[in-house]
């Protein structure tokens, strides 16, 4: 434990404090059970260290950080740890990376029971594992989700314009005050293409050189190692599996013809649609359906997009089409706090069974939302508002 400790203090030492992620103020830091779950690379373990030092950079014998892949745990339990760490007194347990752990789901639930006085916060990187195993911890959690950056956000850690978010209804209903507001303090449109193509995945602000290469390896990690340990994926499809991505990544807005995708990554029509939703669970693409309501177990999806826009970067094989890059940016940044629907009417959305909204350029016309109610043109190219069309960017301020 000693060595634990010590590894904790060191990273404590090297972590910044300089910017924090919105996510640290929605957390309740009082519950006793805490799980942040998250894609590789968007900033978890950053988040819980940053954390740690706000509140315990002086108490070393309350709060106690490691990483469940750590070497220490091939030689002792997670259980013996928390009792050592109860019995000198410790109060907050951070564990990182729980699904490198065989039975963390069991133990964590065991420790809560027996010692009601420690608080537990845990990360995963797979959120196949952390969904599946929950089960045991679903009177007991409080989960939280964390995605990559906000447009809001990049502009926030690389520019160091501070602006707050904004709701989707003050967005949508306010957007003349808002777009006042952001153009008083920045000329958004200078920095959103650079965000579109990096600014999603914190780890850029260690150099752009390697960023897309850091992507591919973070992919290549989720789809030969977790997916089969996590999924049952056969490691024999390994390579089909990355095909299918590959093929999805050229082709989004993907409408789905599974006949037609079973061909091309010799798959069958089962397997691509199961493949799918592992592929959606881990964060590298976004599956829309027209009723999520009556989305059923293997169920074709309406439409497939890559999960966010620095991905469909790094990982196609042709020049990015603007059109797919917005309705990309629009799902991802909308489907975080929102519920997104295909719509087979009119629109490209309907939000929340409650507003529709179509993505274009600047010389988008309104004919296709006409007569609609609560209906929206999200346009790029636009620095303000102008009626009921409201610059793409605007929706990058929703965290």
């Amino acid at each position: 434990m000693d060595t634990l400790i010590r590894r904790y203090k060191r990273l404590l030492t090297a972590t910044s404090t300089t910017y924090i992620r919105s996510l640290m103020d929605t957390i309740n830091w009082d519950n006793r059970l805490i799980a942040i779950r998250g894609a590789r690379g968007v900033g978890k373990t950053t988040l819980m260290l940053q954390y740690l030092k706000l509140h315990y950079a002086n108490d070393s014998q309350s709060a106690l950080y490691t990483s469940l892949d750590s070497l220490y745990f091939t030689q002792h339990t997670l259980s013996e740890l928390a009792e050592q760490f109860y019995l000198k007194g410790g109060k907050c347990l951070f564990l990182d990376e729980v699904h490198k752990y065989p039975s963390w789901s069991k133990e964590i639930k065991n420790i809560y029971d027996e010692f009601p006085e420690l608080k537990i916060v845990f990360t995963g990187s797979s959120l196949l594992q952390l969904l599946n195993a929950e089960a045991d911890l679903s009177r007991r959690c409080i989960s939280y989700n964390m995605q990559g950056l906000s447009y809001r956000e990049y502009l926030k850690l690389f520019h160091q314009i501070h602006i707050r978010p904004y709701t989707l209804e003050e967005i949508l209903e306010s957007s003349d005050g808002i777009c006042n507001e952001v153009n008083s303090q920045c000329r958004p449109l200078a920095h959103f293409e650079d965000y579109l193509k990096h600014g999603y995945y914190p780890f850029y602000l260690e150099g752009n050189a390697e960023y897309y290469t850091r992507i591919e390896n973070i992919t290549n990690l989720i789809l030969e190692i977790e997916l089969p340990q996590q999924c049952g994926v056969d490691i024999s499809n390994v390579r089909k599996l990355k095909s299918l991505l590959g093929i999805l990544s050229s082709e989004v807005p993907f409408m789905v013809d599974i006949t037609k995708l079973s061909a091309l990554a010799e798959l069958s029509r089962t397997t691509i649609l199961a493949y799918l939703q592992y592929l959606d669970r881990a964060k590298l693409i976004h599956l829309l359906y027209s009723d999520n309501d009556s989305i059923k177990k293997l169920q074709k999806p309406d439409k497939i997009y890559m999960e966010n826009t620095n991905l469909l970067y790094a990982l196609t094989f042709k020049d990015v089409n603007k059109g797919t890059l917005r309705e990309v940016f629009m799902v991802n940044q909308l489907s975080y706090q929102h519920r997104v629907e295909y719509c087979t009417r009119s629109a490209d959305y309907t939000i929340d069974s409650k507003y529709t909204i179509e993505v274009g350029g600047k010389s988008k016309d309104g004919k296709q939302i006409a007569g609609s109610k609560q209906a929206f043109i999200a346009a790029d190219d636009i620095e303000y508002s102008a009626g009921n069309k409201i610059p793409l960017w605007a929706f990058g301020f929703l965290y």
